[in-house]
């Protein structure tokens, strides 16, 4: 399991919240990465759908939409900032500009005018930007690509600044006898343990929750030290832990 799907999907993908994968001829979920074959016809409440529809009722009866998913994420992944978000909800709930000023408790409508213009401003930019990013992986070397950065982060700095390069070779280190065999040695520099954590979140299901017991005896097969991986897992946000401690879920 990897953020991987979610992370190069387009700018439209992500919108409708879901991809098409050819070598799967399935339609497949932003969030939660379930497929949906075509050609198969999909029992939801009484109503049979083809893959594609049945795609979109999932997202809708099980995330809410992909506006909200992608609205609720954290400022470092959005660059939108509170009121921002708010605003964005309003928009997409119709209200009128003297409607949000009310619920944001604005001085007048000329404050939502001016968020509606930056965010308009933004809009711009973030085209421009992605354009020449594409224009930029174009030119760049395959070992120069950069591993995607997972979801529950928390706190996105230069120590995921890791190409698929240095991955595989510290992966080969640490896991010397193989990525099915155990780990060799903990790392303690804070790039060979991001690496070697989302390689370890692999053997977890992202749609299963987990008791602490179940969670040890997975992360026991891959090294002695089972409490340091599920502390770091947690720490790192590749794992949530519930307020009780009694349930364990890959964070999405």
């Amino acid at each position: 399991m990897s953020d991987d799907l979610f992370w190069n999907a387009s700018s439209e993908e992500l919108s409708k919240g879901y991809i098409y994968n050819p070598d799967q001829d399935a339609f497949i979920c932003l969030i939660c990465e379930k497929p949906y074959e075509k050609g198969i016809i999909y029992p939801i409440g009484e109503t049979l759908y083809e893959a594609e529809k049945a795609t979109q009722q999932h997202i809708k009866q099980t995330h809410g939409s992909m506006f909200d998913y992608l609205i609720s994420m954290e400022k470092k992944y959005t660059g939108l900032t509170e009121t921002q978000q708010e605003i964005l909800r309003q928009f997409r709930a119709g209200r009128s500009d003297k409607e949000i000023s009310e619920h944001i408790n604005a001085k007048n409508t000329s404050t939502v005018r001016h968020h509606r213009f930056k965010l308009k401003e933004k809009e711009k930019q973030a085209k421009v930007f992605l354009a020449l990013m594409e224009s930029l992986h174009e030119k760049q070397d395959e070992g120069n690509h950069f591993i995607n950065i997972h979801k529950g982060a928390t706190m996105v700095d230069e120590r995921y600044a890791i190409t698929e390069e240095e991955r595989e070779k510290i992966l080969n280190t640490c896991f010397d006898k193989g990525l099915d065999q155990p780990l060799k040695q903990f790392p303690s520099k804070e790039k060979r343990k991001i690496i070697v954590l989302q390689q370890i979140l692999t053997n977890f299901d992202r749609d299963q929750s987990y008791t602490e017991l179940e969670v040890n005896q997975i992360l026991k097969q891959i090294y002695h030290d089972y409490v340091t991986l599920r502390r770091y897992l947690i720490e790192y946000g590749f794992m949530e832990r519930s307020r009780d401690g009694k349930e364990y879920r890959v964070n999405k």
